[in-house]
This record gives C-alpha cells, sequence and structure tokens, in this order.
C-alpha cells in the first residue's frame, strides 16, 4: 500500500520514530534546563524512575514526522534526495525544545542552540559540496537573523530600559538563518512578528498572560519555522504582500 507514492512500511518506521522520539524531547526538555546530562551512563535508571508517557507531545512528534515524510517523500535510488527530510527530522525534536522549554521557562539552553548550530554546519558542508552558492545563502542567512533580531534587542533596549528581546532569540535566529538561507530567513522574522502580535492579544484577552507579564517570542519563532517548511515560499511571500498591503497587492 502506498500513500502518495510511499511505502506505508516508510509511514509506520517514522511514527515508530515519532514515539521514541517524543518521549525523549519530554525527557530532554526536564534535563537542559538543568544543565543535567541528556545521555548518560544512568540515563535508563533515571528514566525508568521519572518515566510518564507524554502523550500529547508523542502525538505532535508522531503528526510532523509523518507530516515530514508526505511533503518531501523517500526515494532508494538516491539518498542524496532525501537530505531536505533527514534535516528537518533531525531538526524537529531540537525545535519542539526550544519551544516548550522558553515556553516554560523563558529561556533557550546554549547546549541546544550549540547542537542546532553543529547539525546546521553539517547541513551546510553537504549542500556546499553540490552548490557552493546555497551554502553561501545560508552564511548569509545566519548573519541576516542573527542581526535583524540583534538590532531589535539593542534598539529595543535603549528605547523601553530593559532587553525587549533576549539574546537566546537572537542566537536561535543565527542558526536558523544557517538552515534555511537568506529568503527564508526574512520570511520566518516577519511572520514570527505578525504571529506573536496576534497570539499575544490572544493571550492578554483571554487573560492566560497579564500585560505586564514576560511573553516569550522563541515559541512564535518556532511557529513561523514549520510554517516555512511546509508551506512554498512563493505562496508564504505573496500572503504577506496581501496582509501588509491590506489585500490591495495583486499579483
Amino acid at each position: 500500500m502506498y500513500i502518495n507514492n510511499i511505502s506505508i512500511f516508510y509511514y509506520a518506521l517514522v511514527i515508530i520514530g515519532g514515539i521514541i522520539t517524543g518521549q525523549l524531547i519530554d525527557w530532554a526538555n526536564k534535563r537542559l534546563p538543568e544543565y543535567k546530562k541528556v545521555f548518560s551512563k544512568e540515563i535508563l535508571l533515571e528514566y525508568k524512575r521519572e518515566f510518564k508517557p507524554n502523550y500529547i507531545l508523542i502525538f505532535i512528534t508522531c503528526f510532523i514526522f509523518v507530516a515530514l515524510l508526505y511533503k518531501f517523500g523517500w526515494s532508494n535510488k538516491n539518498i542524496s534526495n532525501n537530505i531536505e527530510l533527514i534535516k528537518y527530522i533531525i531538526l524537529t525534536p531540537m525545535l519542539l525544545c526550544a519551544f516548550i522549554i522558553d515556553y516554560k521557562l523563558q529561556i533557550i539552553p546554549n547546549r541546544l542552540v550549540l547542537t542546532m548550530f553543529e547539525v546546521a554546519l553539517l547541513f551546510m558542508f553537504i549542500h556546499g559540496q553540490s552548490n557552493i552558492n546555497m551554502a553561501v545563502n545560508m552564511l548569509l542567512g545566519m548573519v541576516t537573523g542573527a542581526g535583524i533580531f540583534l538590532t531589535i534587542t539593542i534598539i529595543g533596549s535603549m528605547i523601553a530600559g530593559k532587553e525587549a528581546m533576549g539574546f537566546g532569540d537572537v542566537k536561535l535566529m543565527g542558526v536558523l538563518g544557517l538552515i534555511f538561507g537568506f529568503q527564508n530567513i526574512i520570511a520566518i522574522s516577519v511572520m514570527s512578528f505578525l504571529i506573536g502580535a496576534i497570539l499575544s492579544i490572544i493571550l492578554l484577552v483571554s487573560k492566560i498572560k497579564k500585560i505586564d507579564e514576560y511573553i516569550p517570542f522563541g515559541p512564535f519563532i518556532i511557529i513561523a519555522v514549520f510554517i516555512t517548511i511546509f508551506v512554498p515560499f512563493d505562496f508564504i511571500l505573496l500572503a504577506l504582500l496581501k496582509i501588509f498591503t491590506l489585500g490591495m497587492y495583486k499579483e
């Protein structure tokens, strides 16, 4: 049986991987903020003692993994055609960790960002082997992503007299720029502020957050990243142009 020309066997594999990964994400979310090793000799004993299935996180991880496989497909003939799928499956657990930890604790652990950076460098090298322009674009994306948020942080701090945005967001955007490249990191930046504005209003109106309470920006960035992964850039660009011109933009 095939779904979108992909054997159901591969969907079963990514679901199993999603179940395992989802629970590991939950484990990492508890360990990373405490500066503890996620993987250690004592992990089985500690994990067994603290084990409690996180069904929501497992479902979300499985859903994203299946969606990635459906979108990017799988090629048995040419493994290099699977680079995008592999990259995003590796990236997904780290993005979910960043989302949850930042939402709960208002921090994005340096170890998590550093791991994402190492993964980004690896894939930049892989892409650069076949297309040096792509590697250059990824480097430009890193500078642009970090530069935009660093500028906002500095200006916001000068105006408000306090940190307008955490440096964890700046580092995260730099790493994401290295992964997604120049055009996509611009789109992610714009979408994250748009999503942030909408969801912040909803959180304040629903009284989930108070007006003087800090709202972490990392989750908005992560939502924008997943939109970028699944939605074609041309469609995102058109949608943003329509929104910011109040529908007056015509193709």
